[in-house]
């Protein structure tokens, strides 16, 4: 049990904390959030890519509201008994209001019960979380319907354009290449911040969460997959790399990197779920500027860089993506609904040696799913290339996102 005034005082330092920062680039997520919808508003993204600024922007456009961070060594023994105190305390302070914000909350057991209270009376409640599993686990059993979810990324480039109050070019692209899209990082440029921020990932949202004892291999997978961004990987090939004794670990592991947003797998294409499933997958990162400064080899290889960043952008609007293979390869084919919808490829740059392979590759995924437009994209080529009805639009990056 937390004391009315211990929360008194919490919330009160928060808030202040709160509306010391500026407000930031808006984000182009929050056109997307109607805060007056009958659900629980549910933000889930990686440590520090800007959700609380993002409330705090939701939070610019009421008169009043009630906010608390959970993620606070202040409510490390939070209980869900303690939400009565906690909400006698904000009409105290703040008198009456029906909007609510819970950052980190995944951080306070059986959450949901309050917050399904709320909901029954008709308040408005935004909840964040850097776990994608632990809040999914508790909106399924006691919010299920009654939730909207949204992911937050690091910036796109369009928002690092914001913040750095650039113009899209070649110039501003290679900036935003290398340094990825931390707020924090591109504001203050230190390398410690994404090194801390990986840090704090493994030990904070998934050794100490799950109890993991063997921290020095977890660091050793994390940094092995996000060192080999684009590449193939199966499960048996990893638990011989780390010398682990059950492939169940290895799932583990990279569930857990997958819950805390740090990567994300893609498999290979197929209408069967089983071979989805058993086929090697490919991994990519969530940020080339945190991959960049924790692992020295993978600013050497910049069409992979290119690939990832790719890849998140493409990430932010579809969930079903997938790298195809059969005969040839294409990087992305993306599906919408019941259909794929895009079939891309990535090349840094694209020369007589690659230029067969990287078009024929995609000439066979848009002949498999009956596309008639097809992408190559590049650092900074454009063209337009036509092979009987089928169009191929090659596009830097920089124009395409």
């Amino acid at each position: 049990m937390i004391l009315k005034e211990t929360l008194r005082n919490i919330i009160k330092s928060q808030r202040d904390e709160l509306l010391l920062y500026d407000e930031g680039v808006e984000r182009e997520k929050i056109r997307q959030i109607d805060l007056d919808v009958p659900f629980a508003i549910v933000i889930s993204g990686v440590r520090r890519c800007g959700k609380s600024t993002l409330i705090r922007q939701m939070m610019k456009k009421l008169k009043n509201f009630y906010y608390i961070n959970f993620d606070d060594p202040r409510l490390i023994d939070f209980e869900v008994n303690d939400f009565q105190r906690l909400n006698d305390v904000f009409l105290e302070e703040y008198g009456n209001s029906g909007y609510y914000f819970f950052d980190e909350i995944q951080n306070v057991q059986k959450w949901e019960l309050f917050v399904r209270m709320l909901l029954d009376k008709k308040r408005h409640v935004v909840i964040t979380g850097s776990n994608a599993s632990l809040l999914s686990r508790e909106l399924g059993t006691r919010l299920t319907g009654r939730h909207l979810r949204y992911e937050l990324f690091p910036f796109s480039f369009k928002e690092f354009l914001s913040l750095m109050d650039k113009k899209a070019s070649i110039n501003s692209f290679q900036n935003y290449f290398f340094k990825g899209g931390f707020p924090e990082y591109l504001k203050i440029g230190r390398a410690e911040i994404l090194q801390e921020l990986f840090n704090d990932i493994l030990i904070r949202d998934i050794a100490a969460r799950y109890k993991i004892k063997n921290i020095k291999i977890l660091k050793e997978m994390a940094l092995y997959l996000i060192t080999n961004i684009g590449k193939e990987f199966s499960y048996n090939s990893l638990k011989k790399i780390f010398s682990l004794g059950s492939v169940h670990s290895i799932i583990s592991y990279i569930s857990y990197f997958e819950d805390s947003y740090l990567l994300f797998t893609i498999p290979k294409f197929d209408y069967s779920l089983r071979k989805q499933l058993i086929n090697p997958k490919k991994v990519y990162s969530i940020d080339n500027g945190l991959t960049h400064v924790n692992s020295a080899s993978f600013s050497e290889d910049k069409g992979r860089m290119l690939e990832n960043i790719v890849f998140l952008n493409l990430r932010r609007s579809y969930r079903d993506i997938f790298y195809f293979r059969e005969k040839g390869e294409c990087d992305f084919v993306v599906k919408e609904g019941e259909k794929i919808k895009y079939a891309i490829q990535v090349c840094y740059e694209l020369d007589e040696e690659n230029k067969n392979r990287e078009i024929s590759g995609l000439i066979e995924a848009m002949k498999k799913f009956n596309l008639k437009e097809g992408f190559i994209l590049t650092y900074n080529q454009e063209d337009k290339i036509e092979i009987g009805s089928r169009k191929i639009f090659v596009k830097p990056v920089w124009v395409w996102e």
